[in-house]
Parts: C-alpha cells; sequence; structure tokens
C-alpha cells in the first residue's frame, strides 16, 4: 500500500520530543529496526551499505547489545523509507497487559506525506508477525503513482470515501463498505478520485511496509 520510499525521502523529519535531551535512544528500538527490515526485505548487509554503518553494530544493536544513537537511528530510517517517528509510540502507553497486543487508536505509529496527501497509520501491534493492519488516510487527488508489485498479498475494505483501484489490466471503483483482495505481486495502484477524504484499512501478508 504505501509509496515508493524515494516520495518519502523529499520531505523533512521532524524528531519525537524525547529525542531532543537525550543522544542515545531506548535498546527496544532495535527490535523495531530489525522487524522493519526484514518486512523490507532488507539484509544487514545492504543496510550496512546504505547507512554506512557496520554490520558488527547494526547487529549488536538489533539485539539490543548496543546503544542506537539518535543520528544513527535517522540514517537508519531514511535507508528503510521511513520517518525517525515510525520508531516510537507516545509516551504512556506502555501498558503491559496490553503491550504486543493492543494498539490504542492514539498511539499508531504513523508515515505523513504531505506532497502524496497521504497518512498511513500501523494498526497492528508490529511488523514481527505474518499479518500487518494499516490505516491510509487519502486527502482528495491522492494516488499512488506509477502501479508498483511486491511479493505478499493484500485486502482492504474503504471504511470512509472512495476509491479507484487498478490491479493489472483491470480498474475498478469502490466506495464505503467495499473491500477486495488480490496478489501484490500483480502491479497495482490506487487514486482517491472524490472531493473528500478517503479511508482504507488494508491487510498485508506478510508484512511488506
Amino acid at each position: 500500500m504505501s509509496l515508493d520510499g524515494a516520495e518519502r525521502l523529499r520531505h523533512p523529519v521532524e524528531l519525537p520530543e524525547q529525542l531532543l535531551e537525550d543522544g542515545k535512544v531506548d535498546d527496544q528500538l532495535g527490535v523495531q529496526v530489525r522487524e522493519l527490515r526484514l518486512a523490507k526485505g532488507e539484509t544487514l548487509q545492504t543496510l550496512a551499505e546504505k547507512t554506512g554503518l557496520s554490520l558488527g553494530y547494526l547487529s549488536q544493536s538489533e539485539r539490543g547489545r548496543s546503544k542506537l544513537t539518535v543520528a544513527n537511528l535517522m540514517r537508519i530510517a531514511r535507508a528503510l523509507d521511513v520517518n525517525i517517528n515510525w520508531f516510537f509510540q507516545n509516551p504512556g502507553d506502555a501498558d503491559s497487559e496490553e503491550s504486543g497486543i493492543i494498539v490504542r487508536a492514539k498511539n499508531r505509529r504513523k508515515i505523513r506525506i504531505s506532497a502524496a496527501g497521504l497518512t498511513e497509520e500501523l494498526m497492528s501491534p508490529s511488523l514481527g508477525g505474518p499479518l500487518e493492519l494499516i490505516m491510509s488516510v487519502l486527502e482528495p487527488g491522492a494516488d499512488s503513482g506509477e502501479a508498483y508489485s511486491h511479493k505478499a498479498d493484500e485486502a482492504g475494505v474503504v471504511v470512509a470515501g472512495e476509491l479507484e483501484l487498478w490491479v493489472g489490466e483491470r480498474h475498478f471503483n469502490l466506495g464505503l463498505g467495499d473491500s477486495f483482495a488480490f496478489s501484490g505481486t500483480i502491479p497495482h495502484r490506487w487514486r482517491n478520485p472524490g472531493n473528500g477524504t478517503t479511508q482504507v484499512v488494508w491487510a498485508i501478508t506478510p508484512p511488506s511496509y
């Protein structure tokens, strides 16, 4: 569902407030780095080449044995085509009874791509399982650009507004409550053709964000 990473990198990054007081970040972020890297099909070697960080440092960081600095986390975020805020949930929502199971709406991890008119929110607790759930909010006219494909199965439901969807040579107009499913290996693209905001909940397996 998400746009190509090159589109994200054109837009500025704002640091979470908790990073402004400290040059280091929590050890648990290494786990999130690993989950996202694997979901994107990146090897440690490739990530090392893209970031200029050593293979050993990245491996140790993913296992919580080395501290990630803010600067290095930003390099990793750019290499994995996400905003650094992806790795941070709102403080005060670390309820041990809910951790790994519940995602409160206010604490969804978000990516905003202003120029594309798209906001994506991770609704599943992590990318470590076999399925990812994403809420996409599309402003009027927002589209995914050129058709793209990846090794995953996708399904979704329109929960607000309307959606144009192209899967291969087939074209569909979807409205509130309409749902769909297709193989992500088929080139596909989408657009909000309406005058209002469109919201789509996507399920993708395996995670390929």
